[in-house]
């Protein structure tokens, strides 16, 4: 019997060591993500900022483009993160030769919610909207964008995140995919896209979340399925997400920006629990 006793003692010595070593590891693990956000709770409150509209060629940037600034934000303000939103096949337009095409970047995605008065992530952010004038998201033309941004911009360099739907998608893997650790991207939100699934290396240090709807007749799941686990099959330092809505065609990206598709998402894929702004803020570079 003392011999029994002895043993159940010894063994709930262990399995509470275990949990008490757990419990240490999970509040540590918030400790680093609450420290690696200070440089964020240290930002004055967003109270609605402006998007401007900038037509190409009335700045130095490679595109047309809206830019959003938080209402605190002057010359003299803080460094801010910067979102970046790639539009779909959809917006593209030229508004050096016709102003009112880039009107159609302001009807979708981040930038429609902004307009909306719907913008409201738990940190202030710069948001730039670029237009394509035709084709797809050049990798090189969007380290470009993001420079000229940096350059004009008070803009926290390790802040840097990348969303776009479809084509927009295809844009943020080939971004990556082409310059890897030297891309600007600290984490990317590809909805409804693909890419080269012979690239999963090069996103070591990119934190990826992939969205898709699962009957997706424009662009196949498989597209965002494939690029997942080639990233994931590389052992990046963040692994890869990937969200599956059932019963989803290609409307998959308002849910996903204005979070209205949390709880809808399939439970054979990673849960959509938190907006995709507050992940994008659990990374920097």
């Amino acid at each position: 019997m003392k011999t029994l006793i002895n043993s159940t003692l010894i063994i709930l010595y262990f399995s509470l060591l275990s949990c008490s070593n757990s419990n240490e590891d999970i509040n540590n693990s918030r400790e680093d993500i609450n420290s690696n956000q200070n440089d964020l709770e240290s930002l004055p409150k967003d109270g609605g900022g402006v998007q401007k509209a900038n037509i190409l060629g009335s700045t130095n940037a490679i595109y047309g483009h809206y830019i959003y600034t938080p209402s605190n934000y002057s010359n003299n303000s803080p460094n801010y993160p910067l979102l970046v939103y790639l539009h779909g096949s959809g917006q593209v337009g030229n508004s050096q030769t016709n102003p009112d095409e880039l009107k159609k970047v302001i009807i979708t995605g981040v930038t429609k919610l902004i307009d909306q008065k719907k913008w409201s992530p738990k940190f202030p952010m710069i948001v730039a909207s670029p237009q394509l004038t035709s084709g797809s998201w050049n990798a090189d033309d969007l380290h470009s964008f993001i420079s000229y941004l940096i350059a004009n911009y008070n803009i926290n360099v390790n802040r840097i995140y990348i969303t776009g739907f479809s084509l927009g998608a295809f844009g943020c893997y080939n971004y990556i995919s082409k310059y890897g650790d030297e891309s600007y991207a600290a984490a990317i939100v590809p909805i409804a896209g693909g890419g080269n699934t012979n690239s999963g290396s090069k996103f070591t240090n990119t934190a990826v979340w992939a969205f898709h709807g699962d009957i997706d007749t424009t662009v196949s799941k498989n597209g965002s399925i494939g690029m997942i686990n080639a990233i994931n099959a590389a052992n990046p330092k963040t692994r890869a997400k990937l969200t599956i809505y059932p019963g989803i065609d290609h409307g998959s990206d308002n849910r996903t920006f204005d979070g209205s598709g949390m709880g809808t998402e399939s439970s054979d894929y990673d849960a959509f629990n938190m907006t995709i702004y507050d992940w994008m803020f659990l990374y920097e570079k």
